[in-house]
């Protein structure tokens, strides 16, 4: 049996274009949570992220400029009771809704599809994160045949492991149309230190595409937790 190929941070620098990446694991005794955003247009590069109560929201940098809000506005990273949602689109919102109903985030994510931003058919892909153990599920919604036809649904579910996390991304690369992410998410090693954590994931993305990026360190015992948030047009 092959075993486990487990990559390092600083692997993202192998790709110019992820799109849309979450990263969930653990450090040796803390939950870890990445989450960024890439951008070719400058619609997509107007944008920073801020933290707002318990959640993390975007809004666009330059407010007078004109922005098409859709698939690009939205929050990325909720919390709903002991568990923590990350996604990159509304279906954050889909997620939250569904759990407070009693529902499942697997229910939730049944009702959503790619988004509808053809040639492209960018997939959604979401993370529900257990506050309590650490364990974590994921999920991206894709196109099947790059014609919009159908919608394919894959759930991947994972113990917390020590100082390893789980990659998942919107893209395979920087092309035209954008090739959709493909397999399993990728295991990384992560280090216990949060500013390395940050530094390493912002350092190795790539210079001219990268945007924002939310990382988040969680106490499980306590629920306290770090933040700190990178914005390329704003100088970090």
């Amino acid at each position: 049996m092959n075993k486990t190929h487990i990559n390092e941070l600083s692997y993202l620098a192998s790709n110019d274009y992820w799109g849309r990446g979450i990263l969930i694991g653990k450090t040796s005794n803390k939950i870890a949570v990445a989450y960024f955003i890439m951008g070719r247009s400058e619609n997509s590069r107007n944008r920073i992220f801020y933290q707002e109560d318990d959640r993390v929201a975007i809004a666009p940098y330059d407010k007078d400029a004109e922005i098409d809000p859709t698939l690009i506005i939205y929050y990325p990273i909720k919390i709903n009771g002991k568990n923590l949602i990350v996604t990159n689109g509304d279906q954050t919102d889909t997620v939250d809704e569904f759990l407070s109903k009693g529902l499942t985030f697997e229910e939730a994510l049944r009702t959503r599809c790619f988004e509808p931003d053809a040639p492209h058919f960018t997939p959604r892909i979401s993370a529900l994160l257990s506050l309590v153990d650490g364990s974590y599920k994921m999920s991206i919604l894709k196109d099947s045949d790059g014609q919009g036809t159908d919608c394919h649904r894959y759930f991947f579910e994972y113990p917390s492991r020590s100082n390893h996390a789980h990659f998942i991304h919107t893209y395979e690369g920087n092309d035209s149309p954008l090739p959709t992410f493909e397999g399993e998410p990728k295991l990384v090693s992560i280090p216990d230190s949060f500013e390395e954590f940050g530094e390493t994931i912002w350092n190795s993305l790539n210079e001219d595409n990268k945007i924002s990026l939310c990382t988040m360190m969680i106490n499980s015992e306590t629920l306290e937790s770090e933040v700190k948030i990178y914005n390329k047009r704003m100088g970090d």
